[in-house]
């Protein structure tokens, strides 16, 4: 518990005494004070030539410094408590605070509220054979990247976003329109697609009809795949980039790219952030988005226009810091990473499912 400070008299007397040659500790046991108290009256006198309270720029915290510091390591240990453990947490030691001031004190700290982003669930094996990819390939040759035809699915919905957004309003506009994120019942369907990109442009894009399966997926390669890699001046010896998903590694799959002598990439398991078209991803529902489709038939034609619009620019820009991008999963130890901060790298910040 903190202590009521010291009346002006009683500080007087300690710096008379002090100026009498009594020594700290027989100040501290004549006026049944700590000798630590003593001490500090001794230097403040000595630094300001008087006992007076000085003029404080702001008002004394309610909390002590050894509660704030306590606030921002519990804060800082787990990411995830919430103001009202904190607000307990100290009152059970005195201090009763309001959640205003928690949160004020963890913002000088640098710590802040943010929705937490859902990232792919990693196991140490996954972890593992990311970073064996990345440390393995660290030292391939910019001209390797550019013969990789990089390839994916994922579900596109026509209300696009479905993760939490906050908007600037006055009271009681909650329920305007420009304040309101559309939504529909059994959110309004959705579409999958199969794509692929290199760095010299966007490939084909293919609707997915029904469920997905292995014989499915091999017409999609054949209907698709080579095409791409000719319009795309790949050459015969290009890379083919696929995930680890089982239609993909089927064994009648990987004996069709046997027979079309095509080298497909050793790739790691739950690796997206290894994968640049997830960010051609993100930037394609944002696209969709705004192009406001009213249903499904709709929602495939934004989609094929907006991927054939994508820049090829864009595309050489995400292979050619490719080497950043592992650099960035090496630096995690084959963890998730935050790769906003390489060339506008960024995260989809739409609902999407991986197959």
């Amino acid at each position: 518990m903190k202590n009521k400070e010291h009346t002006r008299q009683v500080r007087d007397t300690v710096v008379k005494k002090f100026k009498a040659g009594f020594g700290y500790k027989n100040i501290s046991q004549a006026l049944n004070i700590p000798r630590s108290t003593v001490q500090a009256i001794i230097l403040k006198w000595k630094e300001y030539q008087t006992t007076a309270n000085l003029p404080r720029p702001d008002r004394p915290s309610k909390l002590s410094a050894h509660t704030r510091r306590r606030l921002i390591r519990d804060a800082a240990k787990r990411p995830m408590i919430t103001l009202d453990e904190l607000q307990r947490s100290t009152a059970e030691v005195g201090d009763s605070v309001h959640r205003t001031t928690i949160s004020r004190i963890l913002h000088k700290s640098g710590l802040y509220g943010r929705v937490a982003r859902r990232m792919p669930f990693l196991k140490d094996i996954h972890k593992k054979c990311c970073l064996r990819f990345a440390t393995s390939h660290l030292g391939d040759t910019p001209n390797m990247w550019k013969k990789v035809l990089w390839s994916d699915e994922t579900k596109i919905e026509p209300f696009g976003n479905n993760a939490k957004r906050y908007v600037w309003r006055k009271s009681n506009t909650a329920h305007h329109t420009e304040h309101t994120i559309p939504t529909v019942k059994h959110g309004g369907g959705s579409i999958m697609v199969w794509a692929c990109f290199s760095s010299a442009g966007t490939g084909k894009m293919v609707k997915i009809d029904g469920k997905m399966d292995g014989a499915k997926y091999r017409t999609i390669l054949e209907e698709n795949l080579m095409e791409s890699a000719k319009d795309l001046r790949l050459g015969r010896r290009f890379v083919f980039q696929q995930d680890n998903d089982p239609k993909h590694k089927a064994k009648s799959t990987m004996e069709w790219f046997k027979n079309k002598h095509i080298h497909v990439l050793e790739w790691p398991s739950q690796s997206p952030d290894l994968n640049p078209i997830e960010n051609l991803w993100k930037e394609l529902k944002t696209a969709v988005h705004k192009c406001s489709p009213s249903n499904l038939t709709e929602l495939e034609l934004f989609c094929k226009e907006e991927w054939e619009k994508m820049s090829v620019s864009r595309c050489a820009k995400l292979i050619e810091t490719y080497p950043k991008r592992l650099t960035a999963v090496i630096a995690a130890k084959g963890g998730a990473t935050n790769l906003r901060g390489l060339n506008n790298f960024a995260r989809p910040i739409f609902q999407f499912l991986i197959c």
